[in-house]
């Protein structure tokens, strides 16, 4: 403690998403002798964190799913949770788009074999005319609806992609940058979909998470919540909320009136909210973001969706756009199958056939809904389809839309027992992409960093391109290689090197991170699994 009553730091950490305990770990690795985890909430985990309903059904914040570019990240998941069957569920992706009252299987562009004719001629004249026209377009697409078209052509573009990526971004796919695409969005081979069409086949498991693994207890979160136990707990310190930063000084100021002094600073805090703190307004109002709504029920029986995993949903006749049948992930996501509960509504809003509490087995479903100017969210107080039931309580009208979507697209069925139900909804839900982002960011972030903060993470750095678990984990460990040694943070600087699909069997790594090992920092290197 300084004399004047100001904590003083070498490394001041906020916020303890996976970023900041990325952070943390790399520095309790290398032995650094003093820095500082702070976190508003109660626990770690941020964004990746995990609820649990009174009645013990965990819902994540969204779809995480554990994948991974980096060995480095395995490294410590293991360690943190452990390795193999006594630790996780290894899972196949099974996902499905839901259109005109059918599965198809995603991608979507792979499989327009699923549609009806009219709709399969559509789709293929307009991914060959695309082809066509893409080989003597000029210079780069200019949006992200350009290359839609560029890419597939008006059919699939107006069947699935306009409106899908509407309901994810909550803004129009005309106002999206498309450098951030990368191996996020399937191109379309227009062979295999013509061949795939003649052979009526089905063509899934493309893409980077097409196996993942997910925790047997405690959610995404949980593993989280592991991950700081591997640190000194006085390094540590939750309930802890930042009110503001004087740049100059290099203090930090908490709700509390607690002030702590810095060296260096990495804010995983969103970059608007930094900015709007140090007076640069200007950049902050270029940066777009959507809100997230995250809605789930848990249901008595047994689940009728075999193994499906998450399932998408373009159409205007419900408000989510994704859906994760989490009860398929680990079982310990619902209460055990003994535990008994009170049916609060069925499905179609109507109350419970009885007051008394009954067992199981359970299962869940987990909703996304998006937020923008653009797509207002109902948000005021309602009972689920109308009903009296007191249990029940009042909701977003959001949750109601919700229930109903769910009958419309066929997830449930009227009659199923609901019996739990969950909502939050999370102010930055997606950093969007948008036509203005990276003219802020270059200059926001050097103009940070020239006031020793390091702005990182999912919303600290703004880069949906290098948001995952696992990105955003290797984005706090480059910052603390930088802070103390200069070296170069790949994962920020370069996201066309360290995400292409290769690079998930050519995994980038640092050296093994087991606790307490003291090792002098590397180079990222390339090394084989």
């Amino acid at each position: 403690m300084a004399s004047n009553g100001v904590e003083k730091v070498g490394v001041l950490i906020v916020g303890s998403g996976p970023t900041g305990l990325g952070a943390a770990t790399r520095l309790n690795q290398l032995g650094h002798p003093n820095w500082l985890l702070v976190d508003k909430e109660a626990d770690a985990g941020g964004l990746a964190c995990t609820d649990v309903t009174p009645e013990g059904f965990l819902f994540d914040m969204g779809g995480h799913v554990i994948f991974s570019h980096y060995q480095y990240f395995d490294d410590l998941l293991d360690t943190a949770v452990g390795q193999g069957d006594a630790a996780w569920n290894t899972l196949e992706r099974v996902s499905y788009v839901w259109l005109k009252d059918r599965w198809v299987a995603y991608p979507f562009q792979n499989n327009i074999s699923a549609l009806d004719k009219e709709d399969q001629i559509k789709c293929l004249a307009g991914v060959v005319d695309a082809k066509v026209a893409n080989a003597v377009a000029q210079g780069k697409p200019k949006n992200f609806d350009e290359w839609i078209m560029r890419v597939m052509g008006p059919g699939i573009a107006d069947l699935f992609m306009r409106p899908y990526n509407f309901k994810v971004w909550a803004v129009p796919t005309t106002m999206m940058q498309c450098d951030w695409l990368g191996e996020r969005v399937a191109t379309v081979d227009v062979d295999r979909a013509i061949a795939n069409v003649i052979n009526n086949k089905e063509d899934a498991g493309w893409g980077p998470n097409a196996v993942f693994r997910f925790p047997l207890e405690g959610g995404t979160g949980g593993i989280w919540k592991k991950v700081a136990k591997l640190l000194p707990p006085e390094r540590q310190r939750y309930g802890c909320q930042l009110a503001g930063l004087d740049k100059d000084k290099q203090v930090a100021t908490f709700a509390d009136g607690r002030q702590v002094a810095y060296d260096a600073l990495i804010s995983t805090i969103p970059l608007d909210i930094t900015l709007r703190w140090l007076g640069q307004s200007e950049w902050a109002d270029g940066l777009q973001h959507s809100s997230s709504h995250i809605i789930g029920f848990g249901i008595r029986g047994r689940c009728p969706h075999g193994l499906k995993c998450w399932l998408y949903f373009p159409e205007d006749n419900c408000p989510f756009y994704r859906v994760t049948v989490f009860s398929h992930y680990a079982k310990k996501n619902c209460p055990a199958d003994g535990t008994k509960l009170p049916t609060l509504c069925k499905a179609d809003g109507s109350g419970p056939d009885s007051s008394e509490a009954a067992e199981g087995p359970y299962w869940s479903l987990m909703f996304e809904v998006s937020e923008s100017n653009y797509k207002p969210v109902a948000q005021q107080p309602t009972k689920l389809g109308g009903s009296a039931v007191a249990a029940q309580g009042t909701w977003p009208a959001v949750v109601a839309e919700t229930l109903a979507g769910a009958l419309a697209t066929q997830l449930m069925q009227p009659g199923d027992e609901v019996v739990s139900v969950y909502h939050r909804r999370l102010e930055h839900g997606y950093p969007t992409p948008s036509l203005g982002r990276d003219g802020v960011l270059k200059q926001a972030l050097p103009w940070l960093r020239k006031h020793n903060i390091w702005s990182r993470g999912r919303f600290g750095s703004y880069k949906y391109e290098v948001a995952n678990q696992d990105h955003s984990l290797m984005l706090g460990v480059e910052c603390v290689d930088n802070i103390l040694f200069g070296t170069q943070e790949l994962t920020l600087e370069h996201p066309n090197i360290v995400n292409p699909r290769k690079n998930l069997e050519m995994k980038y790594t640092r050296e093994p991170v087991m606790p307490g090992l003291l090792a002098s920092a590397k180079p990222m290197s390339a090394q084989e699994n």
